[in-house]
């Protein structure tokens, strides 16, 4: 019995997508990209990718019904076992969808949400991920326990609902309440602890996920956190205390952000967030490696914003240099170049020539210019930690 499980074939998948006024068509290719990515770190496989150009999502069954019934045709052939859309559905469109497929439906919010369920470790991260789960399934409970009850086990369904079918919104909200209580709890224990951990600047690292933060936290403390090129690898913080030279700090390991980041999850994860916003340095981790880059920074600097960290002082680093690859332009080709074709070089003289944030170009993984960073951080600390404790001469 353990061996067929062992042997289980993954859940077969298809994603969709709607590019619109506000999604171009690159747009929603880069985003299913990331999404085929999220379905394969969920445990499913996905065999083909819809999309549709449409004004709005339709409001019964976010694509047009031409384009529904294409996608209900395809399940229904192929012994499709799951259905992910790249937006969050509202309840009325997860219940429309849900009857007209006849197979889990999934939006990308609760792609998510079940991959922080099969991540969390700890029971704070757990009763941080239950938290959000359930306020999640709130609005959604009509329609919502029958699809659950029909459709046991998998992607989608780890987590609160997956042992017992609700229907009391009253018992929902207890559970919610419940939660917030524990997590209030665990927020002043975690308060405590930050402030015994001295007069020692604190550093930060945030970035995407994946793009490597965990691998050059065990670089920097020579610590074993847990790292693989999975998104949402790490879900706990990890603080470690660091040594570099003659100046000691403490250096964290947080969970990477997203594009369409639950607003569910953003709540929860409140405490783990602060350790980003009473941070003193953020080494924000770029993946150079990835085509789109730059749009990874502006997501993440847009929600260091919203959580009242975005004017905290940074260092840009860039990692996976030892991956990065660009498409090389003929001499004699007059097309206009654009960045894919930009090398590794001329990268590092765009973003060096922008004076607004230190950076620097590392591979975490190769053990490449890591001496340069750690200089880097050397300093910054060394500047930082005279700035906040001006009388402490120990290190001076």
């Amino acid at each position: 019995m353990q061996k067929d499980l062992l042997n289980k074939e993954p859940e077969k998948a298809i994603i969709v997508g709607i590019i619109n006024q506000h999604q171009t068509e690159e747009n929603v290719a880069e985003y299913l990209d990331e999404l085929d990515f999220l379905v394969d770190t969920a445990g499913a496989m996905v065999v083909r990718r819809f999309t549709q150009k449409i004004d709005s999502a339709h409001p019964k069954t976010f694509v047009g019904k031409g384009k529904f019934e294409e996608i209900a045709k395809f399940v229904e052939e192929n012994e499709i076992d799951l259905v992910v859309f790249d937006d969050e559905l509202s309840p009325s469109q997860l219940r429309n969808i849900d009857q007209g497929l006849g197979c889990k439906v999934l939006d990308r919010t609760n792609l998510i949400l079940d991959i922080f369920a099969k991540r969390a470790q700890t029971a704070y991260s757990k009763v941080q991920v239950a938290l959000a789960q359930y306020q999640y399934l709130l609005p959604r409970l009509t329609g919502m326990w029958t699809h659950l009850e029909r459709q046991r086990g998998g992607i989608g369904l780890r987590g609160p609902g997956e042992t017992e079918i609700e229907t009391d919104r009253r018992v929902i909200r207890d559970k919610i309440s419940n939660l917030k209580e524990q997590l209030k709890k665990i927020d002043m224990q975690t308060v405590v602890q930050r402030k015994n951990r001295g007069q020692l600047v604190r550093i930060a690292l945030v970035g995407y996920t994946n793009v490597g933060k965990s691998t050059l936290m065990n670089l920097l403390s020579k610590s074993e956190v847990f790292a693989e090129n999975k998104l949402f690898a790490t879900l706990d913080t990890t603080v470690r205390k660091v040594v570099i030279g003659n100046m000691p700090f403490l250096l964290s390991d947080t969970v990477g952000f997203i594009r369409k980041l639950p607003h569910h999850l953003v709540e929860s994860f409140k405490s783990t967030l602060d350790e980003v916003r009473e941070s003193d340095i953020l080494l924000h981790i770029v993946d150079i490696s990835h085509h789109a880059f730059e749009g990874q920074i502006d997501v993440v600097q847009k929600t260091l914003t919203d959580i009242g960290a975005g004017d905290k002082p940074t260092i840009l680093v860039f990692n996976k240099i030892d991956a990065f690859t660009y498409e090389r332009k003929d001499d004699d080709d007059l097309t206009e170049k654009t960045k894919k074709n930009y090398s590794l070089e001329e990268l590092q003289k765009t973003w060096f020539a922008q004076k607004n944030k230190p950076c620097i170009f590392i591979s975490a993984k190769k053990n490449m210019n890591i001496d340069s960073l750690k200089d880097m951080i050397y300093q910054n600390a060394k500047e930082m930690h005279a700035k906040k404790y001006p009388y402490d001469t120990f290190l001076y």
